[in-house]
């Protein structure tokens, strides 16, 4: 397993005992709705929660799914990003979950705080969609293997009529479909960046390099100086040839 993932589920794992053992702690580091706490509640909202909500976790059976799907999805996205960008895509789609259940939140008057570590996990299983379209991943409940774009496409639908019917409570369904959603959106910047980019394209790199080094190799060869035409280069001695670092000969040749 990847560092940044293994770190990312072990962070989770510790923050479980964390909070079991330490109840109170989970008050000022979940996600509170922006309006005021009603009477006789002492919680509020903090800027610092946008982020360690998504270390906490209700029970170990939630603790557990997440960190199966962050475990079989994190690994390979992390492998195509590189650990920084990884991370960077990670905790975006978590404050953008967060941002989307606050915005919910504040419509419906709710007050009730926010846990899980789900909105970075469906960032990371649109990720995983996009980068491994034809993937198969089958569902726990029914067991039905499908593309994984396909699977994102049902399971977001899913999520959005679970959210809007409430016909699912106690679950944050729109505060997953704002994690697709932030990691759609900042992988539309990073191509949108990247496209920006004038960089030469592998294959002239490529040329580049070999030109290079074989200008140096040719201006290596020494030119006999007792042959009777001045366009004749001295003999090579097989002996005397040897090889780069990167692999191109190099030869040392004697009149």
């Amino acid at each position: 397993m990847l560092p940044v993932t293994t770190a990312l589920i072990a962070a989770n794992v510790a923050m479980f005992f964390l909070q079991s053992a330490a109840p109170g702690l989970v008050f000022p580091l979940a996600l509170w709705p922006l309006t005021g706490a009603p009477a006789g509640e002492d919680a509020g909202f903090g800027l610092w929660q946008l982020v360690t909500y998504g270390f906490l976790h209700g029970n170990v059976l939630h603790l557990a799914f997440n960190m199966f799907a962050l475990y079989m999805f994190g690994g390979a996205v992390e492998r195509v990003f590189g650990g920084r960008r990884y991370l960077t895509y990670y905790l975006v789609c978590m404050v953008s979950a967060a941002v989307t259940q606050l915005g919910f939140a504040a419509l419906t008057g709710s007050f009730y705080p926010t846990v899980g570590a789900s909105g970075g996990v469906f960032g990371l299983l649109l990720a995983y969609a996009i980068y491994f379209p034809h993937s198969r991943v089958m569902l726990l409940f029914p067991p039905i293997p499908m593309p994984a774009r396909m699977f994102v496409v049902v399971y977001a639908a899913l999520e959005l009529y679970l959210g809007v019917t409430g016909t699912q409570e106690g679950v944050a369904h729109f505060a997953h479909l704002g994690g697709m959603i932030g990691g759609f959106a900042l992988l539309r910047y990073w191509r949108g960046v990247s496209n920006l980019r004038p960089r030469p394209t592998v294959y002239k790199t490529f040329l580049y390099q070999r030109g290079v080094l074989l200008i140096k190799n040719l201006q290596r060869l020494p030119i006999s100086k007792s042959a009777s035409s001045s366009h004749s280069y001295g003999t090579v001695n097989p002996a005397k040839a040897h090889w780069t670092e990167s692999g191109v000969g190099c030869i040392s040749g004697s009149s």
